[in-house]
């Protein structure tokens, strides 16, 4: 475990490399660099320009296709603003792992990285997580891009490699992530994702099993729908359960106990087998995380091959709206004082509702009313369901959106609409990994 000697030399592609004694287990990690605004930005896509983000200069290629709007979300981290409801969420789910996980000697078993750099290698966002080279998920149309190599992470498992190479089996990483997305009531371009790693040995997952010591975890079979080739089934069962066991509590810590709760099989690249995690709230059926057996050549890359483990990712913004009945994700942006205050609690746990106020409403009067379907600008409206990096994938991103028979109103700061029309829409399937950006209710 993370209290004994790291097995590993830590490598890190983009922040720099630390000191196996400065990873602690339990323990906030401190930011790892300045947030300096962005300088000496040229034109997007402009090869010879330099761009100055977090400390670093990136060279600009034919690659590089970022916005000042953009740019002007990095470094907010609003999931690290006190009293923010990202923060509240955050430091809820912090608080849940704190307690009811701990090690050998009385501290937390979850290390917890919330300041990491979203400036991450292709490497790090793609090949670590063993994302195919042609995969629809790289498209420049689908990420932000500062060039061939370096780009703003479109998901936080893009640090998954990294922290196992370090020698931590158990951690929570959260941050912002970038995806090019369609903008409206339920979707934005930033949003915020909290990752979840456990790793096992062969002697932690069999220790409560009668004669466990005859079990193992690995074998060389056949790949299925319900394990991989090289782990056994004994292996695989167990793991699922205590992932599943571990997400339960967490969510009925969250929305609280008697709560219906329902897996439904999946995919992503890094797992298998995959889940996603559906409550029903107030009647409804909503999605709130996905997860899965980690892939084991992700695992034996990092140098683990020892090991199994399992990892899930959630979005923030998903979980606040849900618990906080926030009727657009752009609110989470507001610096309005009307906004904000009523996030401000004594109790990180207390229940709060939303409140509009009605003689000036927070809410744009131009944005489509809560119930009404977007249009796209000179489009049809989105089919059911299309939401997220499947939309975006599918040639809706980037649109003015506008209530059907209303004459199209530009955003409130939200320049990335003109800018994301500049480049081709491909009409193909996109992905929507971890749900933070599937937010259709």
């Amino acid at each position: 475990m993370v209290s004994s000697a790291f097995r590993r030399v830590a490598h890190v592609c983009v922040y720099p490399v630390r000191k196996a004694s400065s990873v602690s287990r339990g323990h906030q990690h401190p930011a790892l660099g300045s947030r300096p605004a962005a300088s000496g930005f040229a034109a997007r896509g402009a090869p010879g320009g330099v761009l100055e983000l977090l400390g670093q200069s990136y060279p600009q290629d034919d690659y590089s296709n970022l916005s000042r709007k953009v740019l002007s979300c990095v470094g907010r981290n609003l999931h690290n603003q006190q009293y923010h409801p990202l923060w509240l969420i955050k430091e809820r789910v912090k608080e849940h792992f704190y307690k009811q996980y701990v090690g050998r000697f009385g501290t937390p078993l979850f290390s917890v990285f919330d300041n990491f750099s979203p400036v991450v290698t292709t490497w790090q966002n793609f090949d670590s997580l063993l994302i195919p080279t042609d995969h629809p998920s790289r498209k420049k149309g689908d990420n932000y891009y500062l060039n061939q190599i370096h780009m703003l992470r479109a998901h936080t498992s893009a640090h998954q490699w990294d922290l196992l190479h370090a020698g931590l089996d158990a951690f929570l990483v959260v941050g912002d992530v970038y995806r090019r997305d369609q903008i409206d009531s339920q979707h934005y371009p930033v949003f915020h994702q909290l990752e979840g790693v456990r790793l096992f040995s062969k002697h932690e997952l069999f220790a409560g099993v009668k004669d466990g010591e005859s079990l193992q975890l690995f074998e060389q079979s056949s790949r299925s729908a319900h394990k991989q080739e090289t782990h056994t089934m004994e292996a695989v069962k167990l793991l699922e359960f205590d992932l599943k066991q571990t997400l339960t509590r967490l969510v009925t810590h969250l929305f609280g106990d008697d709560l219906d709760i329902r897996w439904v099989d999946c995919y992503f690249p890094f797992t298998h087998p995959s889940f996603e995690m559906e409550i029903n709230f107030h009647g409804e059926w909503l999605e709130v995380l996905g997860c899965g057996v980690m892939e084991q050549q992700l695992v034996n890359s990092a140098g683990a091959q020892d090991r199994i483990g399992w990892a899930f990712g959630l979005g923030l913004e998903r979980l606040a709206m849900i618990l906080y009945d926030i009727p657009d994700i752009r609110l989470f942006w507001s610096e309005d004082e009307r906004f904000l205050k009523q996030f401000r609690v004594s109790d990180i746990s207390q229940k709060v509702t939303f409140q509009d106020t009605q003689d000036q409403p927070l809410l744009p009067h131009h944005l489509p009313p809560h119930g009404a379907d977007p249009v796209p600008e000179g489009g049809k409206a989105h089919p059911p369901g299309c939401a997220g990096g499947c939309c975006a994938a599918a040639g809706c991103r980037g649109q003015v959106l506008m209530a059907s028979g209303t004459q199209a109103t530009a955003l409130p700061s939200l320049g990335f609409v003109e800018e994301e029309k500049e480049e081709e829409e491909e009409e193909e399937e996109g992905y929507c990994w971890w749900t933070g950006a599937l937010l259709t209710f």
